[in-house]
């Protein structure tokens, strides 16, 4: 509640015929001040007019008077320089340590913002609450706020690779390793992937990174996926023999559970086929950081990740028999696309910022500009609201929107429900 009401004064979401000390004087609202997140009263530097008195300085907001005192204000210097004292409910008189009334004045606002923005929070995690009146809002805030959030949703994933840089003493080629086989667990096995490349180490590949079975040999023996393989699978019993001889050369670590998930997913998105495709990525050298960061165009982007498969996998989707069916030789073009989305435009926009390169940056952008949007649950609960998704900046976007903002319920933070919620104060 005293966030909200925070949120309203910070906002001047106020009914201004309505402001009134308790006592009956006219209050006028100058300038709000600056919110304060630290110790101290909430608002700095505040300027109310109180009558035909100006006052400057700090404003505290409490939903009963007498948190005040609750909260050991009342003994607390830094709370002499509060020149109005804003509440719910008006329940005690408050004074400054010298016996000096601090004037007071009951929030007033309309009855409907407190109801809204109960009615935004208050509902399932799997609800778009706002869904009804996201159509009526003019397309430029929409756009501008799109814009926003795919701007924010890049940075958050280029400072991840940043801090990565930085853990690994500047090896680029090893974090764009991680950061793509992170990126092809596609969410559902995106922890385990990244697991399994910091388990084996691009250095060590790159020693035999002339033989598709020995990169095999390491990465499926470290994954744990080689204990569940069939005994009398020959293929996978010889990539066993050769993970024990690395193991011994390079002393690695038994590989502990990595948590692959497989329940209810297509067979050409099984972990084994993931895995497979980023040892053929490896194999003849890991050169792809050269390749992403000069890459120019979107097309060409995808090109770089639909390696075709050959050997046991061309066949198989896990270890075992054969597949009944034809089996796809590679990535299909959506996985390729999210491929880009998830690891070579963040790279790109990592690798621009950390050399002062802003083209690169936005070239990053453009990519993802040049993509269709993603298809998935959160684009659906958006677009079933009436909001369109053009391409991949904006379906990362509303991704970030509902990761950010609605499923933390951060309403009073998101510029529509800002703009919803303020139609409301004033009513």
């Amino acid at each position: 509640m005293e966030r909200l009401m925070q949120y309203v004064w910070q906002h001047r979401l106020l009914l201004p015929a309505d402001l009134k000390t308790v006592d009956g004087r006219r209050v006028s609202v100058i300038d709000p001040g600056r919110l304060n997140t630290d110790a101290g009263p909430d608002f700095f530097n505040a300027k109310v007019r109180i009558d035909d008195h100006m006052w400057v300085g700090d404003v505290e907001i409490h939903v009963r008077a007498s948190d005040w005192h609750r909260h050991g204000h009342d003994d607390d210097p830094a709370y002499d320089s509060v020149v109005l004292h804003v509440v719910d409910r008006d329940d005690t008189v408050i004074t400054r340590r010298n016996g000096e009334v601090i004037p007071q004045m009951v929030m007033a606002c309309a009855p409907e913002f407190n109801q809204r923005y109960n009615e935004l929070v208050g509902r399932a995690a799997t609800e778009l609450p706002c869904a009804a009146e996201l159509a009526a809002i003019p397309p430029i805030y929409v756009s501008d706020w799109m814009t926003a959030l795919a701007f924010e949703r890049c940075h958050e994933k280029s400072d991840r690779i940043l801090d990565m840089l930085s853990a690994m003493a500047d090896d680029w080629e090893s974090v764009c390793y991680i950061t793509v086989a992170r990126a092809l667990g596609f969410g559902t096995n995106g922890e385990p992937m990244e697991r399994l490349a910091r388990t084996v180490p691009l250095r060590i590949l790159h020693k035999h990174a002339d033989s598709t079975e020995a990169v095999e040999a390491l990465l499926f023996g470290q994954s744990g996926l080689l204990d569940r393989a069939p005994a009398d699978d020959e293929y996978a019993a010889s990539l066993r023999r050769e993970h024990a001889f690395y193991v011994h050369k390079f002393g690695l670590s038994q590989p502990q559970p990595m948590g692959w998930k497989m329940a209810r997913m297509r067979p050409p998105n099984f972990p084994h086929r993931r895995i497979a495709l980023l040892a053929a990525l490896v194999t003849g050298g890991y050169r792809l950081l050269d390749d992403i960061i000069h890459v120019e165009s979107a097309e060409k982007a995808i090109e770089m990740f639909r390696i075709p498969l050959s050997g046991y996998w061309s066949r198989h989707y896990t270890f075992g028999p054969e597949s009944e069916g034809s089996v796809p030789l590679t990535i299909s073009r959506p996985s390729a696309i999210g491929l880009i989305i998830n690891a070579v435009v963040p790279l790109i926009m990592a690798y621009g910022q950390r050399h002062g390169d802003d083209d690169m940056w936005h070239r990053g952008f453009q990519l993802l500009s040049e993509l269709p949007p993603e298809s998935n649950s959160i684009i659906t609960l958006f677009t079933s609201a009436g909001m369109k998704c053009r391409d991949a900046s904006m379906s990362q976007a509303l991704i970030q929107l509902r990761r950010a903002y609605c499923e933390p319920r951060k309403c009073l933070y998101c510029r529509l429900g800002h703009r919803l919620l303020a139609a409301r104060a004033k009513r």
